[in-house]
């Protein structure tokens, strides 16, 4: 009766956002991964959109935090009180019917690290835990073809990692990953404008300049921000206009280290795949993607086509909620990799 009436749900639990899809509704959360909490207590305030708005800024008796940092769990307690908050979001009958849950993780964290993301979603109230990764879940969300005998390259950036794949007949060919994402592009920005400008800055600040006016190649129009900070010097309040040439200018150095992870990741593929990359491409999702003119950096420095995901944000929870229809293709090809090595 149980596995009857319970759904499966896929989780992209993210640096900065939190995407639950579940079977049959699609994608049902796209929050925040953010949690305030009373201090001394730990009591949950909020979570979610409600929390992020009172990150930086709660009184001395509320703390905002963001439990996750670079892909991984930086506070265990509050991902589970997060998760379970959004699984009774999305389904308001989950206690009587526990879920399966899938989880997108990076493939570059340790064994600790995965387990910690398994106990926070079965305490969570989870029935069933599997967790798979991301870039996996990115191709399976961005309908690539992976159990063919030829090879796909994905590149996901998200906000705390960015993982390159190769994967052919379902199975990880080659994958890399650094723990670099949308949070060191903010980093960045709040590094040039101290550096530069003697302005110091908040994170939701550099996200909105990345965001409006962020780019990583150069464009015939150069877009103009005005933004607000706190004088390094003086301690006062003070505005300053910011162009898009010099967010690129910011954002050069973390942008260098993806693509020399793509390129690194291009040289470790076997040759008879990177002949189908050449051909059909590499595809990019995560949020980092969505930078402006990125896609059109990385295929001029690689000399491979690349093209953005149809829906870049959600490719992961939607290939992490899709993965039990896909279980017996990834069955069937641990039983031929396996034949393979013997």
């Amino acid at each position: 009766m149980f596995g009857l009436r319970s759904q499966d749900i896929g989780i992209d639990l993210g640096t900065c956002n939190t995407l639950i899809y579940v079977q049959g509704k699609g994608i049902v959360i796209n929050e925040p991964s953010v949690v305030a909490v009373e201090r001394g207590t730990k009591k949950v305030m909020a979570v979610g959109a409600d929390a992020k708005r009172m990150l930086w800024k709660t009184p001395g008796n509320i703390i905002a935090i963001r439990p996750l940092r670079d892909g991984v769990i930086a506070d265990l307690e509050s991902t589970e009180k997060m998760i379970r908050y959004f699984i009774s979001k999305a389904l308001p009958r989950y206690r009587l019917f526990k879920p399966r849950v899938v989880v997108g993780i990076p493939s570059c964290i340790t064994e600790v690290e995965r387990r910690a993301v398994e106990e926070s979603a079965y305490k969570a109230g989870a029935r069933e835990v599997m967790v798979i990764e991301e870039s996996r879940a990115a191709a399976i969300g961005a309908d690539i073809p992976i159990f063919e005998p030829a090879g796909h390259m994905i590149c996901d950036i998200g906000g705390g990692t960015t993982e390159i794949s190769v994967i052919s007949l379902g199975g990880m060919v080659v994958t890399n990953a650094i723990r670099l994402g949308g949070d060191e592009f903010d980093e960045a920005i709040i590094k040039h404008v101290r550096g530069i400008h003697n302005l110091i800055i908040g994170e939701q600040t550099a996200e909105r300049l990345k965001i409006e006016i962020g780019n990583a190649s150069p464009d015939k129009t150069i877009e103009k921000v005005e933004i607000k900070g706190t004088d390094a010097i003086t301690g006062l309040p003070r505005r300053l206009e910011m162009d898009s040439v010099e967010v690129r200018e910011a954002l050069k150095d973390p942008i260098s280290q993806i693509i020399e992870e793509i390129k690194t990741t291009l040289g470790q593929t076997p040759p008879e795949l990177a002949a189908d990359i050449v051909e059909r491409g590499i595809v990019m999702t995560g949020g980092g993607s969505l930078l402006k003119g990125l896609p059109k950096l990385i295929s001029n420095e690689t000399g491979v086509p690349v093209f953005l995901a149809e829906r870049p944000l959600d490719c992961v929870a939607l290939g992490a909620g899709k993965y039990f229809e896909n279980a017996k293709g990834f069955d069937t090809t641990r039983s031929i990799y396996d034949n393979l090595n013997g």
